[in-house]
């Protein structure tokens, strides 16, 4: 029987039908992707599904006790408290569930998700907010789970991490990604939000883009048929006297007919026309790095770091939150004294940034004010453009031009900050999460235009295929510190695994070869078998591990900030003892780990 029937179900918006007459069913267990343009309605339809506002005609059924849960785009400013009590308000206020009960549940999700119940959500990253924010909707135990953007502002391990518990869960999912890896993983059936209606491709992610290719170029074909059999009609109907007085008065009622259809028809938004604005050629040499330093008290961010950056390198960084990646694009621009080492920088280089917390934009503000800093006119590639005309460049009607940034989609508002940036000339682009809550179509674009960009390019980010796609090598905070790879993602990983192996071997060929004598070979050691404490402290070692670099890293991610040093000495030295002990810890740990494995 199937968990949700939708049927007729239609949202207006501003008189636009945003959701038009949609219907689809969703059986248990089902893991959906559902796709479609920023603004399309994707968001607004999870907010039907989970009751938060209501449909404007047609009918939502659930199967009799269907519980949903919403793990919402953006994390709330509002919310305060410590993850125990945060995720603690996943249960309802009339919950059947008794109370001991919800004690219980909300310390096995809290363990199961690595979390620490005491922290405080408010000095979480968000990487770890978003995890908080997970558990509180699956804490009681939901039959459908809506998923919007989950993997924004999570790093690599996370995302790897959030994937296999994803895989395990035995409810019905709906999720919408930008993450084309995460979709290939997870998403087993497609629906797709198109100008209004709702499709059911029914298939994987890879055969739905073979599918929607073939159905868009029929579509076009259609088009244009309907349009060349309209256009002879009014010319029929424009002819002379003569031609009238014989015309056929069934014809005249099928050409008004045609002008209806044609008048309702929602053409296909197109893509967006995204032209990145160089700025004078910067010298060969960007930036060159020498044995570079770089630690706050009690804390070491990059030890002897080298690298050379010419013009023209696409350089993509990756490491977990906190790890210091804003740090090091700081200590690459100069912008940032290194405790050690030298810094040589490049001439006429000219920087433009992406901020990923969309902090830069003013959210009272429209659209055109924030794009053109309240002129009507910029300047484009020498020539003056009005700003309207600039952002339907980027899919920006005019009426939505001169809506405010606070009423706009996550991805509506990643393009006013791409047609921000690209409206300023430079030649070094410095992009911080750029593919967050970006559709398909507009990533797509962005890499091809990064791609073609005779600048250079330093860009943090944790989307695996658009570093595959664009980046030419990639700078790495691992466990013994900063490394840099050629290529991208993918590169790294295979690079990593074979320095591992190499590793392996060369340790291998340093043991003792065994006396050739048979009788001088001392008896092999024999391998005890573990005892059951043993064997359960084994088990639970990883989670340990993980949970001390979590608390690791964000314990880092407080230092780094320059405002923490600001705070009388004794805090600063509690804090210290606190990473100490904490390093220690996780010292012995891994020595308890090797020693049991």
């Amino acid at each position: 029987m199937p968990l949700l029937n939708i049927t007729e179900l239609s949202y207006h918006l501003r008189g636009k039908p945003l959701l038009d007459s949609i219907s689809c069913r969703v059986e248990p267990r089902e893991r959906i992707g559902l796709l479609g343009r920023n603004g399309a309605g994707k968001t607004t339809l999870m907010r039907l599904l989970c009751g938060e506002i209501e449909g404007d005609n047609g009918t939502l059924v659930f199967h009799p006790g269907t519980r949903v849960a919403r793990l919402p785009q953006e994390v709330p400013m509002d919310v305060h408290g410590t993850v125990t009590e945060i995720v603690s308000q996943g249960f309802e206020p009339a919950s059947e569930v008794a109370e001991w009960q919800q004690e219980q549940r909300v310390e096995q999700i809290v363990a199961m998700m690595e979390l620490e119940g005491q922290a405080a959500f408010e000095r979480l990253s968000s990487g770890m907010k978003r995890r908080v924010l997970l558990a509180r909707a699956i804490v009681s135990k939901p039959d459908m789970l809506l998923l919007d953007e989950p993997t924004n502002h999570l790093d690599l391990d996370s995302i790897q991490w959030l994937e296999n518990f994803l895989g395990r869960w035995d409810g019905a999912l709906i999720f919408v990604t930008h993450d084309r890896q995460f979709l290939r993983k997870l998403a087993s059936r497609i629906m797709e939000i198109d100008r209004g209606r709702l499709f059911d491709w029914s298939c994987d992610y890879d055969t739905f883009l073979e599918r929607k290719e073939a159905s868009l170029q029929v579509e076009e074909k259609q088009n244009a048929l309907f349009d060349k059999r309209l256009a002879l009609e009014e010319v029929w109907i424009r002819q002379g006297v003569k031609a009238r007085r014989v015309r056929n008065e069934g014809r005249v009622k099928a050409l008004e007919r045609l002008r209806i259809v044609r008048s309702e028809r929602r053409d296909r938004v197109g893509k967006a026309r995204i032209e990145i604005q160089e700025a004078e050629r910067s010298g060969a040499l960007v930036a060159d790095l020498k044995a570079v330093s770089f630690s706050y008290p009690g804390h070491t961010i990059v030890k002897s770091f080298s690298t050379t950056v010419m013009r023209g390198d696409k350089i993509g960084i990756i490491g977990h939150n906190g790890a210091g990646k804003t740090t090091l694009l700081r200590l690459i621009l100069g912008q940032l004294e290194p405790t050690e080492g030298k810094v040589r920088l490049g001439s006429n280089l000219q920087v433009a940034y992406f901020d990923q917390l969309r902090a830069s934009l003013n959210e009272d503000a429209t659209v055109q004010e924030n794009v053109g800093d309240g002129a009507d006119m910029i300047t484009i590639n020498g020539s003056d453009k009005h700003v309207i005309g600039y952002l339907q460049d980027f899919l920006f009607s005019p009426d939505r031009a001169r809506t405010p940034v606070k009423y706009l989609s996550g991805g509506e508002r990643n393009r006013v900050l791409l047609a921000r940036l690209f409206a300023k000339p430079a030649n070094i682009l410095v992009l911080d999460e750029p593919t967050n809550d970006l559709d398909m179509e507009t990533l797509e674009l962005l890499e091809e235009r990064l791609v073609e960009f005779n600048g250079t390019v330093l860009t943090v980010s944790h989307d695996r295929e658009f570093l595959n796609h664009v980046v030419t090598s990639t700078i790495v905070f691992e466990d013994g510190g900063v490394r840099e790879y050629v290529g991208g993602h993918d590169d790294w990983v295979r690079q990593r695994s074979a320095a591992l192996e190499s590793a392996a071997s060369a340790s291998a060929l340093k043991v003792e070869a065994p006396p050739t004598n048979a009788s001088a070979q001392a008896p092999p050691a024999k391998t005890r078998k573990l005892s059951f404490k043993e064997q359960r402290e084994l088990e639970q070692l990883p989670a340990l591990i993980e949970t001390l670099e979590a608390e690791l890293a964000t314990l880092h991610g407080e230092m780094a900030q320059p405002s923490y040093y600001q705070q009388s000495g004794d805090k600063i030295a509690q804090a210290q003892k606190i990473v100490s002990e904490k390093e220690a810890q996780l010292q012995q740990a891994y020595v308890r780990w090797t020693e049991l494995e």
